[in-house]
């Protein structure tokens, strides 16, 4: 039973570490303003079901690799309570790739459902 157990941890760890960026992209891509990493957070647990949540602090390395590859753009900006925040916001290419994206989930979770119902259409 652990082992059944271990193994779903794995492979949920793995799906979740194959989607994250994907999906911080479309929070800030649905977003009318910046948000900081706290807000993107809470609103993959709240629109994810859960099923998204996990370490905030695993979510700040991603979101400097999208700012890396000029997906996303950042600024600190001051906090009504405690110190500084970078608030981040999705860029015209970072839109682009979004929609890109979006596309090649739909396709692989179509072929994959498509697998797990049997190959029938």
């Amino acid at each position: 039973m652990d082992d059944s157990v271990s193994q779903l941890k794995k492979f949920q760890k793995e799906l979740s570490s194959g989607t994250v960026s994907l999906v911080l992209l479309a929070v800030l891509g649905l977003s009318r303003q910046p948000m900081y990493g706290y807000q993107i957070a809470k609103r993959l647990e709240e629109t994810g079901e859960g099923v998204l949540a996990g370490k905030q602090s695993a979510l700040y390395p991603v979101l400097r690799n999208l700012e890396a590859a000029g997906l996303l753009a950042s600024e600190v900006g001051p906090s009504v309570s405690g110190p500084p925040r970078r608030y981040y916001r999705i860029t015209k290419p970072g839109r682009e790739v979004l929609r890109e994206w979006v596309a090649a989930w739909k396709a692989t979770r179509d072929s994959v459902d498509n697998v797990l119902q049997g190959g029938v259409s």
